[in-house]
């Protein structure tokens, strides 16, 4: 009689042991209603995403920026490829154990298919808490009082003949490899410092542009070369990561471009002119040359699809060192060229695109629309336009390393993704 009661005592404390096991896993799973409302708000009402973006996202961000950045590695790299393989083999674990045993297959069952379902409400709403929301915040345009409009093909070769002949003059004396082409003359750790403190020069000026932690090289850089990704933006450790297996001339750029997003901007385009604007900010002659080599870049993209003429008189004024720049960089993207990287940048425009980033209605594209609207805040409206040479040098045609060729001039973001 005993032993009977013993027996029965004992299932029920297995019962009831499995139970609040299963519930404290569950709950976890509302996490995901909470991200969709989260997203919901936030995509109905720009000024809730705005209030969000100052006010909320700061208090768990600038801690936690500022804890992760004590690391020497990028934390989230190890969380990636830590977590990753701990999943695969959470999973192999319990199917092995599924198929072993037969009496409780449905528990397992239930256990096994659990983690990944909560793992996935967690993300899902750290990705939202933690940029999602801030891709629906007010355009960066509006917050700096920069007026965006159209602009005629001539204002646009105007900022590109200046950005090139401030590429050319801050070019000259830099560093060079024995093929002539920037290097720069600074470790990872340290160009991450002078990053950090480029980009708080804005903050003056500009109160939302702040950041609170630091870039971290990617150690394992060259594999997200084959992804055709730059920099990665971890939400989950609030890290600036970047690929510094790419060439110099860019990376003080890419750097910017991070903590733009740690700042709390997380649409593309607007990333991009807030790193020219820290790069420019600075008084560190590798970083105005990068972000203005970055800024023309995209500038004579822009006026290569708008006036043909127009570009091959920009074109001409590119000095030998921009050139060899331009080249080094082409040729180590299409290195990578690889139908992985296809794939990868498929995904991105996925994920762009599901967060809000269609580009509205604009002249040349978002980052090269605020460029000329700083341009003529800077300069004044009456002043905007500059008439281009009238016999200017003939442009080089395009040749197999990309240079003289407008779609081959790649930009730090390309390909850009997010973990």
């Amino acid at each position: 009689m005993s032993a009977q009661r013993k027996k029965k005592k004992k299932k029920t404390r297995a019962k009831s042991g499995r139970s609040p096991f299963l519930l404290k896993r569950f709950w976890l799973l509302l996490f995901l209603p909470a991200a969709v409302a989260l997203d919901f708000a936030a995509k109905r009402s720009p000024d809730f995403a705005e209030w969000y973006a100052v006010h909320i996202y700061p208090l768990y961000a600038k801690p936690l920026s500022a804890l992760f950045a004590l690391a020497p590695v990028s934390v989230g790299e190890i969380l990636l490829i830590a977590g990753s393989l701990a999943l695969l083999a959470f999973l192999v674990y319990g199917t092995v154990r599924l198929c072993a045993d037969r009496q409780r297959r449905r528990e397992r069952l239930v256990r096994l298919l659990s983690v990944p379902a909560v793992l996935a409400s967690l993300i899902a709403f750290l990705c939202v808490s933690n940029y999602g929301t801030n891709h629906r915040r007010w355009p960066f345009a509006q917050t700096a009082g920069l007026e965006v409009r159209e602009s005629s093909a001539e204002e646009l070769y105007a900022l590109c003949a200046e950005l090139t002949e401030e590429a050319n003059r801050l070019r000259e004396g830099q560093p060079e490899d024995a093929d002539g082409v920037f290097l720069l003359n600074a470790e990872p750790f340290e160009a991450a410092e002078t990053a950090k403190r480029c980009f708080n020069r804005l903050t003056p000026q500009y109160p939302t542009l702040e950041t609170w932690g630091k870039p971290k090289p990617i150690f394992f850089s060259e594999v997200f070369s084959y992804l055709d990704i730059s920099g990665i933006f971890c939400p989950f450790t609030f890290e600036a990561n970047v690929n510094v297996h790419a060439e110099d001339a860019l990376i003080p750029a890419t750097m910017c471009h991070e903590l733009s997003h740690l700042s709390g901007y997380m649409r593309e385009d607007e990333a991009n002119f807030i790193a020219y604007l820290a790069c420019r900010a600075g008084n560190d002659a590798a970083f105005q040359y990068s972000g203005t080599l970055f800024a023309m870049i995209h500038a004579t993209n822009a006026l290569y699809d708008a006036d043909r003429t127009l570009w091959e008189k920009a074109d001409a004024l590119r000095s030998e060192g921009v050139r060899r720049d331009l080249a080094a960089n082409n040729a180590y993207w299409e290195r990578y060229d690889t139908p992985v990287a296809e794939v990868s940048d498929r995904v991105n425009d996925a994920y762009l695109k599901a967060n809000g980033q269609e580009h509205g209605v604009r002249s040349y594209g978002r980052m090269v629309d605020l460029l000329l609207a700083e341009r003529r805040a800077r300069l004044g409206d009456s002043r905007t336009e500059t008439k281009p040479p009238a016999e200017p040098e003939p442009a080089e045609p395009p040749t197999s390393d990309g240079e003289g060729a407008q779609d081959d001039y790649n930009a730090p973001d390309d390909g850009e993704m997010y973990i």
